[in-house]
């Protein structure tokens, strides 16, 4: 197998997987170390340079990183129960525990702006992101929301009891404070008309407005008490809606079908069901989000779809569901076919559907050169944002279709780097790389600049509020986040991947030192050979193949080094033990592209927005 030089930054991208699973690339074990050591400002700072809302995310995640996080692989090793480190829960922690004196870090509004005019149509995080990487570098950022708030779907669409409003008005506040015009109440009703208006850009980031309806018998009947589900959690947001009825319906297994399905529980709802066409395992849901939801009494009923909505004298009455199971059919394609038992009523005062959400562009003409679909959707390169139309820019649910909050960030991010170059005449296609810096955390023979001492504790739960508290008033936070000491042994349970183990051949004299004393078995001195026949005949048999061998050149007796990074805690027990320095332990320290000077030249501008820790 051809050797593996572990000073390459493509490798580090494979072993600091929470990083690079997170679509904004948070450095996520370096803001995890400062919450340990009581950092907490510096560790907000480290989320707010990479996913912009880190009091936001910290709640609402979909928690792309913590799938990837390596400390469930290395349970499953052992036989545990697979946790990860519960990284989403830990930023919340940052963002609640800052101080005041975290706005004097932020970029402040320039002196002078640089003459360009970039617009956003909607006021969601994309734009918001888009807004506060701009801004800074002297772009006057025009934010055109059809709402009375900035925040988008963060403000209308997550209930409170998920998402205090004092966090989202703080977070945005911290954007606009940068120099942002708002233009609230402003619906674009033509992109002709605002092309007119002569910005030198513009970023679409309109969501995904409009939820999915059910064309079903008795639909017309039984309007009254049937909502669109993202419609009715904003109407409650804004406080149109305060009741519902005692016995409610919510058709959908995603995640907006978890906050009607909680909304309605605290509304009046006393007999609360959600029913779904799929299978549990199979809902879009976050399993977090259904757990929350079965915990709070709500019933998930699976493999039944919607037939009729009854009703009498124009008022529903309830819904008609038939039984559905799997098949495979010819292709091997998944297909739920009627399963012949009699169908399934559910009587119902009010009805909520949540079967998904659409894009809808009417206000985009089809005649300025912007690309569509066949779907309806822009086309848009997924590189730079760029749509057809060159100053025409989208993200966030508005390009791709329904996604989350992180995703839209990383398309702001992405959008921002490419209005920057496209406003400077430049290819946005052409960007820097992200930078990389290895550094010893070698400070004494057995000494690291880190905590390399690993908890051998299980995910630590988060604390919750009293049900009698929290069903009865929708405001009430559900979840009340960790206190220090929760945080700091949760945090200890991070196995430092950034912190990675550095083996320089030409030192080894193969005393087989590191290999006596690693406790996961995961370091082997052997012949080299065919990777899927190495895996096999290691100390530990190394068999998951999404995980790269680490393997040093040839060493003097001919033999080479491999390790599997798989299973390594990061312990640095291999270099405390190496009498010749041959084993180092050295962080990675990977600063994304970000819009500004430097994206242009590679070298950091004034005004860039940089890590502040």
């Amino acid at each position: 197998m051809q050797a593996t030089d572990i000073r390459r930054p493509d490798y580090f991208h494979k072993v600091v997987d929470c990083q690079w699973a997170c679509p904004a690339h948070t450095p996520v074990p370096e803001y995890i170390r400062l919450i340990a050591a009581g950092r907490y400002d510096d560790a907000y700072m480290v989320n707010w340079v990479s996913n912009v809302f880190p009091g936001i995310l910290g709640r609402t995640c979909d928690r792309p990183c913590e799938p990837a996080c390596r400390r469930g692989r290395v349970e499953r090793q052992q036989a545990q129960s697979p946790e990860p480190v519960a990284i989403c829960r830990l930023k919340r922690v940052a963002a609640d525990k800052k101080s005041e004196s975290i706005r004097a870090r932020m970029p402040k509004a320039p002196a002078k702006l640089n003459g360009k005019r970039i617009a956003c149509i909607g006021a969601g995080p994309a734009s918001l992101t888009v807004a506060r990487d701009l801004a800074p570098l002297g772009y006057q950022v025009t934010l055109l929301e059809a709402d009375a708030q900035a925040g988008g779907m963060i403000r209308t669409q997550i209930p409170r009891f998920r998402l205090p409003l004092e966090v989202i008005d703080e977070e945005v506040g911290f954007i606009l404070d940068r120099g942002v015009t708002l233009r609230a109440g402003e619906r674009i009703d033509s992109l002709r008309t605002l092309l007119a208006q002569n910005f030198d850009a513009i970023f679409i980031g309109c969501g995904a407005p409009r939820g999915r309806d059910l064309d079903l018998p008795g639909r017309a009947q039984a309007a009254a008490n049937i909502h669109i589900g993202i419609d009715w959690l904003a109407s409650v947001s804004f406080g149109h809606i305060h009741r519902i009825g005692r016995r409610v319906l919510v058709l959908g297994g995603g995640n907006t079908a978890m906050d009607c399905c909680r909304t309605a529980r605290r509304l009046g709802g006393e007999e609360v069901t959600v029913v779904v066409r799929s299978a549990f395992d199979e809902m879009k849901a976050s399993p977090w989000e259904k757990e929350d939801a079965m915990h709070e009494g709500i019933p998930i009923h699976n493999f039944l779809v919607p037939k009729a909505f009854a009703h009498e004298d124009g008022k529903l009455t309830g819904v008609w569901f038939e039984p559905v199971a799997p098949h495979l059919d010819a292709r091997g394609r998944r297909q739920l076919r009627p399963t012949g038992a009699p169908d399934q009523f559910f009587a119902a005062d009010d009805v909520l559907v949540a079967v998904g959400q659409e894009n809808a562009f009417p206000w985009i003409e089809r005649d300025l050169g912007l690309a569509f679909d066949e779907r309806g959707m822009p086309q848009v390169d997924p590189g730079t944002m760029q749509s057809t139309l060159s100053n025409v820019f989208f993200g966030g649910d508005a390009a791709f279709g329904p996604k989350n909050i992180i995703w839209a960030v990383a398309h702001g991010h992405d959008a921002a780097i490419s209005i920057d170059k496209f406003c400077h005449r430049e290819d946005p296609h052409e960007r820097p790389p992200p930078m990389m810096n290895l550094l010893s955390q070698k400070m004494g023979i057995h000494d690291w600049s880190y905590d390399n001492e690993v908890s051998l504790a299980l995910r630590h739960k988060v604390p919750w509020a009293d049900k009698k508290l929290t069903l009865v008033n929708i405001k009430v936070e559900v979840e009340l986040g960790f206190d220090a000491r929760q945080a700091f042994a949760e945090a200890q349970r991070c196995l430092n991947c950034d912190a990675q183990t550095v083996f320089t051949d030409a030192q080894c004299i193969e005393c087989d030192a590191c290999v006596d004393i690693c406790p996961m078995d995961c370091i082997s001195f052997t012949d080299n050979g065919e990777e899927g026949e190495l895996r096999e005949r290691l100390r530990a048999p190394a068999r998951d193949v999404t995980q790269d061998l680490y393997v040093s050149g040839l060493l003097k007796t001919g033999r080479v080094m491999v390790k599997d990074e798989d299973v390594c805690l990061h312990c640095g027990l291999c270099a405390e033990r190496c009498p010749t320095g041959a084993w180092d332990m050295q962080k990675s320290l990977i600063e994304m592209t970000h819009a500004g000077p430097g994206c242009r030249s590679g070298k950091p501008g004034p005004g860039e927005v940089r890590r502040a820790a």
